[in-house]
């Protein structure tokens, strides 16, 4: 199983789009890289998504090539392969990290969410998502409406048994 993101960072966004990658972040892309070695250029691949979409998404090697799999076993023609497709190969950029531990965004993506002297990384398991941090703040309070009411104490994992992912039973509440 690949490496796995894990935290959040505020970066700079340099007038030439150039951001720092993190070094946590970056030796997960370099893990999951089939062909990275020391002294090369780690690669990924940015998906920009649907107009709606207020983020960028940085995917490892890896992770688009388990997508891709995925998307080449649908029946061709569907229309659920077709946006797909059109999400993950259509409104997507390979690049790579240089060797100052940057990535260069490109205008017209930094553009289309308004990014432009700071951005918010958020891990999201084999992924990171790029907002700007207004931005970032708004869809944070968004989901906190998204979250369950548990009973104080109550173990969050227990979502993972409502999926079907076989986690221990919940944690009962309180009773401290």
């Amino acid at each position: 199983m690949a490496r796995r993101f894990r935290g959040s960072e505020e970066v700079k966004v340099d007038a030439k789009g150039r951001v720092s990658i993190p070094a946590k972040f970056r030796r997960v892309f370099e893990a999951s890289d089939p062909d990275w070695v020391n002294g090369r250029r780690p690669q990924l691949v940015i998906v920009y998504g649907t107009r709606d979409w207020k983020h960028l998404q940085l995917f490892t090697i890896e992770a688009m090539d388990e997508i891709d799999a995925g998307i080449s076993r649908m029946p061709r023609g569907s229309a659920e392969r077709n946006l797909l497709e059109n999400i993950y190969h259509g409104h997507a950029e390979e690049t790579d990290i240089d060797g100052d531990g940057r990535l260069v965004l490109p205008q017209k993506l930094r553009e289309k969410i308004g990014l432009v002297d700071g951005a918010f990384f958020i891990s999201a398991g084999d992924s990171l998502k790029v907002w700007t941090p207004e931005a970032y703040a708004e869809e944070e309070r968004r989901l906190e409406e998204l979250v369950p009411d548990f009973e104080p104490g109550a173990d969050p994992l227990s979502l993972l048994n409502a999926a079907g992912a076989g986690a221990a039973a919940p944690m009962a509440g309180g009773g401290d």
